[in-house]
């Protein structure tokens, strides 16, 4: 999982407490990423008015129906992240994941992935050879700041919890929902699920008040908090809500994440969540110069095929506010 954008634009993300109970759509942008053969994925957070849900910063969507140019995924070389967890949650396709901490795995549909980087971790995606064209989904979780300096690591699950009703299965990737906990390693109050209802199904499921949640539809329609939702956009729900009511005549497949508003301003740049510029520049310096005590090597990759970072931007990152709750019609 990777930012391959060679000119990233900035995001330092100023906390902001839970607006309320909200229904926003915020539209999904098409993003090439690089590689021999180029791909689109649709990207969701962040948005410039919405920079974080929770602790949960970065949702890619790849291999969806909706992308206008989509192509198989490309394979992506060793680079560096630093104050992160990354989740790879995939419905199709198999991926191989190699890092610096030794994992060499492949990632498979039906388990998740979790990669912490703490103060620095390095890691290579190749897709497997004759494996089905990939779809699924991407996502970072800001570290909060007193852990940000924990050694790096990476954790695979296949048993994870799963909430039943009449007409809904919710399989809890990481965190809390309703009464369940994931056995997946969180550093912030949080929920990941993947959500499934059934045809004609008009359901009510609970929610942590103390939470803000959003919600991505990979596949079906949906209406929640009053709102019609396809795939493509991300609903974002607010906080202060013990429940949500949703109908669907197709059925309908979605992410639904969340957590505590996160307290902390966040300065995110290429593959790096820090707290300053100055952190920022000293984690590029250190992937740059090669500093394995930091980004330590990958086994089976020759140090020559290490992505280069970026130039960083001329000017001094600053703080970008956070808007909710605004009207964008």
């Amino acid at each position: 999982m990777s930012d391959l954008d060679p000119h990233p634009a900035e995001s330092v993300c100023e906390p902001a407490p839970g607006p309320g109970p909200v229904a926003e759509l915020y539209p999904a942008r098409e993003v090439p990423l690089g590689g021999v053969r180029g791909v689109f994925v649709e990207r969701v957070l962040p948005q410039r008015d919405l920079p974080t849900v929770g602790a949960w910063c970065f949702l890619d969507h790849f291999g969806s129906p909706t992308v206008t140019k989509t192509d198989a995924p490309p394979d992506i070389e060793p680079h560096p992240h630093i104050g992160l967890q990354t989740v790879t949650w995939p419905f199709e396709g198999r991926i191989r994941h190699r890092d610096s901490v030794g994992s060499d795995v492949e990632i498979n549909p039906g388990q998740l992935n979790l990669m912490t980087s703490g103060r620095g971790i390095a890691h290579s995606e190749y897709s497997v050879p004759d494996a089905p064209a990939g779809h699924g989904l991407q996502l970072w979780i800001a570290l909060p700041g007193h852990r940000t300096g924990i050694d790096p690591h990476f954790e695979q699950h296949r048993d994870l919890p799963v909430y039943e009703a009449d007409g809904v299965r919710a399989i809890v990737l990481i965190g809390s929902f309703a009464g369940l906990t994931s056995p997946a390693i969180a550093y912030t109050p949080t929920v990941g699920a993947d959500v499934r209802i059934d045809p004609g199904a008009e359901i009510t499921v609970p929610l942590d008040p103390a939470f803000e949640h959003a919600l991505l539809v990979i596949e079906g329609e949906v209406t929640a908090a009053d709102t019609e939702v396809k795939p493509g956009p991300l609903l974002y729900l607010g906080s202060d809500r013990t429940e949500l009511r949703l109908v669907s005549g197709t059925g309908a497949h979605f992410a639904l994440i969340g957590g505590e508003p996160f307290g902390e301003e966040l300065v995110m740049w290429w593959n790096f969540v820090g707290r300053s510029h100055d952190e920022i520049v000293a984690a590029r310096e250190d992937w740059e110069n090669r500093r394995v005590e930091r980004f330590a090597d990958i086994a089976g990759h020759s140090p020559e095929q290490r992505i280069p970072a970026p130039p960083m931007p001329a000017l001094h990152l600053k703080p970008r506010k956070r808007r909710v709750g605004v009207d964008r019609s």
